[in-house]
């Protein structure tokens, strides 16, 4: 069961009933979900940083200081996903669904699997 604070790339002011943005490294603001014995506790959003292309461990720099430990995204660059592995974050991958709230409740039910080399994309926000 998962525990701890997952966060989730979203767009304009996301919250749990925000929608998610489509590549980690684009979004505006990062909603961070608090889970404790499979229940959510707390969510809060924190601002996404500037980075210029290439500039991938910015956020994720960003995501470990705020102890997060599962990120969801619909989509990510490899150099971003080996930095999260080297943090110890586990990356999670959703491309179906825009709202924030489903893939949230489908992670702490088990639903998602962590993120294939295969469904990495190139980077610069194309897929």
């Amino acid at each position: 069961m998962i525990s701890g604070r997952i966060a989730v790339p979203s767009m304009e002011n996301g919250g749990l009933d925000g929608m998610r943005a489509g590549h980690f490294g684009h979004c505006d603001v990062f909603t961070l979900i608090d889970v404790k014995d499979g229940e959510i506790i707390e969510v809060k959003t924190i601002n996404n940083m500037e980075h210029v292309q290439g500039g991938c461990m910015v956020p994720v720099n960003l995501l470990a200081s705020h102890n997060v430990n599962a990120l969801i995204v619909g989509g990510i660059g490899m150099r971003p996903l080996m930095g999260f592995q080297q943090v110890g974050i586990d990356v999670y991958h959703d491309a179906e669904r825009p709202e924030i709230r489903p893939v949230v409740e489908d992670l702490i039910a088990g639903k998602l699997s962590v993120i294939r080399q295969d469904q990495v994309c190139g980077g610069g926000g194309g897929h």
